[in-house]
């Protein structure tokens, strides 16, 4: 990937431009302060300053990672960046455990996106309301 990937610099407006390019809405601006404030990490893939994409992961550090708010921007979908980005993420948990931990890395699909998180491996638990939940097991 061409793009950059930093950690823990995702920035109010940069999350709520994005979230609004989902169709999500625009969230207030101290909710989204707090909720990035609260995140475990923040990942933002660049295109020189430009944040072309997202996630917040959520979790206790061990057992539970949860992914929240993956998102890439619409004129730079379909470039392979959000499954980069998910492999990145990946990396970033197995280096959080210890030899011979493991944790479940957790999400819910937005509607209609299930079969992204299928090409990635993930095992799909589904439900009646948005798109179906996903896991998978991370070892390291």
């Amino acid at each position: 990937m061409e793009y950059r990937i930093s950690h823990n610099t995702l920035e109010a407006d940069d999350f709520i431009r994005l979230f609004d390019s989902a169709g999500w809405g625009r969230p207030d601006r101290e909710l989204v302060e707090t909720s990035l404030k609260n995140s475990y990490v923040t990942f933002s893939v660049l295109d020189g300053e430009k944040v072309i994409a997202m996630a917040r992961l959520i979790g206790d550090g061990g057992m539970a990672f949860f992914l929240k708010d993956l998102i890439v921007d619409p004129g730079y979908q379909g470039k392979g960046i959000g499954k980069e980005l998910m492999a990145h993420i990946e990396e970033f948990i197995r280096g959080e455990l210890k030899e011979g931990w493991w944790s479940y890395f957790q999400l819910m699909s937005a509607k209609n996106k299930d079969g992204f998180y299928l090409k990635c491996g993930y095992k799909s638990h589904p439900h009646e309301r948005s798109g179906h939940g996903f896991t998978k097991i991370i070892e390291k």
